[in-house]
């Protein structure tokens, strides 16, 4: 009985110091694991040789062609897709009552061209009565009243000839102004390019400043980007970059020049803009395209 009292708190020491010494190991390993994740996510990139971009392909020239003059549209030559050259007419207003009252200003200028002549012509026959008079009155024939009368016709008749050259100004300004107005009526490209939209139909009233034709211009082509504030020195004009279609299949690549580096950061992005001008031809490239573009920086 004494021996087995003795053996039995003698095996739960032994068991207990066991259990102790095998949870030892598991709880250091748990430990250690958070300290070896934090060392691997810090790691540095190191490669800046070059840097990507992305940024639409732009033209210079785009805009929307507006009515200068309220009207009635009375035809249209062009419509989307159409190659247009400056000057040619994409539209007309109707100009009916504008072309009669052109040509009635252009009569006005006639009658007041007209009377400027008659006038003149007044004017040389009082210069001829002036000295009719003056020889008369130093040959005693006429009076002193005599003389005078012709002399004040003389400049009575320079007075006319003044006014009626203002006349023919006021009437050739009046007839300008409504040659002007014709000019309004015929809607012109602003410079070649191609029509991209057509806002307007064939008999539709507009207003001055309704938008009419959406121009655009194809070349040169453009690509447009930001690079982050710490390029700002690695960027010159006249720098080639590589601009590249977004989505293209396959990818071709197309040179072009950096013309335009932006000399000032934008404070809410840390960015500078750059525009380069692609080289060539590029005939998968649009305009509103979204380019990739890489930029080799010097180190």
């Amino acid at each position: 009985m004494t021996r087995c009292a003795l053996a039995l708190p003698m095996a739960g020491l032994l068991l207990l110091a066991a259990c102790s010494s095998g949870n030892q190991p598991a709880t250091v390993a748990a430990a250690a694991a958070p300290t070896t994740e934090t060392v691997t996510g810090t790691t540095p990139s190191t490669d800046e040789s070059s840097f990507l971009a992305t940024g639409p392909i732009v033209v210079e020239n785009q805009v929307d062609v507006v009515a200068l003059r309220a009207g009635v549209i009375s035809a249209i030559m062009f419509d989307v897709g159409r190659s247009v050259r400056t000057g040619e007419v994409l539209a007309t207003l109707d100009d009916r009552q504008l072309a009669a009252e052109r040509d009635a200003a252009v009569s006005r200028v006639r009658s007041a061209q007209a009377n400027l002549n008659d006038w003149q012509a007044e004017a040389g026959v009082a210069d001829a009565d002036l000295k009719r008079a003056e020889a008369m009155r130093d040959a005693g024939i006429n009076t002193v009243e005599d003389l005078d009368h012709a002399r004040y016709k003389v400049v009575a008749s320079q007075f006319e000839i003044e006014k009626a050259k203002q006349d023919l100004d006021l009437a050739q300004h009046n007839l300008r102004v409504l040659e002007l107005e014709m000019e309004k009526t015929r809607i012109t490209a602003p410079f070649d390019g191609i029509v991209a939209r057509r806002y307007t139909r064939l008999g539709q009233s507009v207003a001055v400043g309704d938008r009419l034709f959406w121009v655009t211009a194809v070349t040169p082509l453009l690509v447009k980007f930001t690079l982050p504030e710490r390029f700002i020195a690695a960027v010159k004009n006249g720098q080639t970059v590589t601009v590249t279609s977004a989505d293209a299949t396959p990818v071709i690549k197309h040179d072009a020049r950096v013309i335009d580096v932006s000399p000032v950061v934008d404070p809410s992005s840390d960015t500078i803009e750059v525009r380069a001008q692609i080289e060539g031809s590029a005939p998968d490239l649009r305009p509103g395209m979204l380019a990739s573009i890489r930029v080799s920086l010097a180190r």
